[in-house]
């Protein structure tokens, strides 16, 4: 089977998985360990059907996306973020390309702060003795399928960049 065939059912892949963790993120303020294993794992065969060279580029892609989640889980250690939003992030960035971390994670935080602003209107609508808990696995979800169609799917990025 071509190798482009089985990148593009990978990444598939990874836009169910991470719409699954929107959603589930959405219902219940949970993200599972297991659906966010699964988001890690299966980007070791996507870098291996892309082309990733094993040295240095597989390091590289890993070692940012550790440091992605070593400052989210900082985060977390503040209780300003769920463990399963931190674990989330670090296992979307294992597909985002390096030149992508950036852009993503602001189409992250935008994401982020429209939807804390969202849960702030409700919680002053509907009053509640419980805290906010912003369903930040959209937002992440949101700059995730964003890098993967920048990346990957758009096909007019080079159009005028000769």
């Amino acid at each position: 089977m071509d190798q482009k065939i089985i990148a593009l059912g990978l990444m598939g892949l990874l836009a169910l998985l991470m719409i699954a963790a929107a959603v589930s993120d959405l219902r219940s303020r949970t993200i599972s360990n297991g659906l966010n294993a699964t988001i890690a794992l299966f980007a070791i065969p996507f870098w291996i059907v892309s082309g990733m060279a094993f040295w240095p580029d597989m390091p590289m892609q890993f070692g940012a996306a550790f440091a992605v989640f070593a400052v989210f889980a900082g985060l977390f250690a503040l209780g300003a973020m769920g463990g399963g939003d931190v674990k989330m992030i670090g296992a979307v960035m294992l597909w985002i390309p390096l030149y992508l971390y950036f852009p993503m994670l602001t189409i992250m935080a935008i994401g982020g702060g429209i939807l804390s602003a969202v849960m702030l209107i409700q919680s002053k609508i509907r009053p509640s003795d419980k805290a906010i808990e912003v369903p930040y696995g959209l937002a992440i979800a949101a700059g995730g399928l964003w890098a993967l169609h920048q990346h990957y799917l758009n096909q007019f990025q080079f159009i005028g960049s000769t």
